[in-house]
């Protein structure tokens, strides 16, 4: 059996979670949008994850919507002790599955309770603001200002634990530091899209984790081939190679990998049993280098 336990664990603000997760996001109809065609195989793959150790599953109420985290519930209420459920705000669904921004107070506060109260549970472990970006779906420098301070009178509430934030900049960084704790980071980073390496040492230095989405995002057709060659002379799928490179970049990065099927749920596990060797690291590298933006 797979021990995720290898690639050791890193903490949430309060909570220590092992480094390798389980993103809920493909549980939802095509498009993240309506019920799975198969809610017995969602529910036996979120069952898997936790029997094969993950203690930490990344969802949202907007997967959808409700359908995600409705059936995290069937699945695994009441949830086991050490769990830990993180999910993000700031977005809806419109009535053609588009994603419509959703940040005002009562939007933010809203979501919250929607979260709460389909997962069955009284407090949220963690809760990602997400800012919904420039036209590229990239950070866009604007003030969280009033948005952070909405979430942190819901922590003082008790309704959330820990305090995130998704598609940032460190300027936003620093502003959601000066108004409460921030324990967690969501953004878009992979072997090719470096962006946040000085961002995610930083973050490192503070104890801070950093979760990267698309790790495989943004890859041209000739570093997806060179992945591909690296991969297969190691004998492992790309995808596990770009999972073990993020965890042997920072020991503050967590992967929450999130699939439908059980054979590619063990397959993403496995990646964390992976050690790299230095001149597979060294390869890696040079594709790196040419997807610097």
């Amino acid at each position: 059996m797979t021990d995720i336990s290898k690639a050791g664990t890193y903490r949430i603000g309060s909570l220590t979670v092992k480094r390798m997760g389980y993103g809920a996001m493909q549980l939802a109809g095509p498009g993240v949008f309506g019920p799975p065609k198969d809610r017995a195989a969602a529910i036996r793959v979120l069952r898997d994850a936790v029997a094969a150790g993950v203690d930490h599953i990344d969802t949202c109420d907007y997967y959808g919507p409700h359908v995600t985290n409705q059936i995290i519930r069937e699945a695994l209420h009441p949830y086991p002790d050490n769990l830990v459920l993180v999910s993000k705000v700031g977005a809806r669904r419109g009535s053609d599955g588009s994603w419509i921004p959703a940040q005002s107070p009562d939007e933010l506060i809203s979501a919250v309770h929607d979260n709460l109260r389909n997962l069955g549970i009284e407090q949220i472990h963690a809760v990602n603001l997400r800012l919904m970006g420039g036209a590229d779906h990239g950070p866009s420098e604007e003030s969280l200002e009033e948005r952070y301070t909405v979430m942190a009178k819901l922590q003082e509430q008790g309704l959330i634990r820990e305090l995130g934030i998704s598609t940032v900049t460190p300027a936003q960084i620093a502003e959601a530091q000066s108004i409460a704790p921030l324990a967690c980071v969501q953004n878009h980073y992979n072997l090719v899209h470096r962006a946040d390496d000085a961002m995610i040492d930083d973050l490192a230095r503070q104890g801070i984790a950093y979760v990267p989405y698309f790790p495989l995002g943004g890859f041209q057709t000739i570093q997806t081939e060179a992945l591909s060659a690296i991969a297969a002379k190691i004998g492992l799928s790309p995808l596990q190679v770009a999972q073990a490179w993020l965890l042997a970049r920072s020991p503050n990065i967590l992967l929450i990998p999130g699939t439908s099927s059980p054979v590619h749920l063990q397959e993403n596990l496995a990646a964390a049993e992976v050690v790299l060797s230095a001149q597979t690291l060294a390869e890696l590298e040079t594709i790196a280098a040419s997807g610097v933006h």
